[in-house]
């Protein structure tokens, strides 16, 4: 089996791990991964960080956040300072579904790393941090190059005015 498809089985794990309490409090997978990126990563609170950090879809991110917000389960709070910037807090009815998340985080920590030795756990969680910013590294070499393909495009299509210059469509 190739490491994309260990990857998708250790994804899906945690899923079906997950789909418990989104079922219990009523939330699509999108709502509940928010609400728990939320809680451990309360220095990435706007929609903007949701997006960037854990790679999500604009789209997705922002539907998810109206939800949540309708069932009050976060506040968005402007800045006086900076009207454009919004940061999102967790409200006070989110206490017991985050208690539930990181029930279903230490069991599937537990459960996929049971076996192995400290020293082992250490060390994949290294290989793993370096295979994670290697692929980073390439996302954003692609889109960096995708990008000057688009510009040339353009440049061409101004120059030419002939529209015949194809963009890179692979994104």
């Amino acid at each position: 089996m190739y490491f994309w498809d260990q990857h998708k089985t250790i994804t899906n794990y945690y899923e079906l791990l997950s789909s418990e309490v989104c079922s219990q409090y009523k939330l699509s997978k999108m709502e509940y991964d928010i609400l728990m990126f939320l809680y451990n990563n309360p220095h990435y609170n706007t929609a903007a960080d949701i997006v960037r950090v854990r790679k999500s879809t604009k789209s997705h991110v922002s539907t998810s956040l109206k939800k949540l917000e309708n069932k009050g389960l976060i506040e968005r709070i402007q800045k006086e300072d900076n009207k454009k910037h919004i940061e999102i807090i967790l409200t006070s009815d989110t206490e017991l579904i985050v208690q539930e998340g990181i029930k279903v985080q230490k069991q599937f920590i537990h459960n996929v790393l049971s076996g192995l030795t400290e020293e082992e756990k250490q060390m994949s969680i290294k290989i793993f941090s370096k295979i994670c910013n290697n692929a980073e590294k390439c996302l954003i070499k692609y889109k960096e190059s995708a990008d000057e393909n688009q510009i040339l495009c353009k440049k061409e299509n101004t120059l030419a005015d002939s529209g015949n210059c194809v963009a890179d469509s692979r994104l």
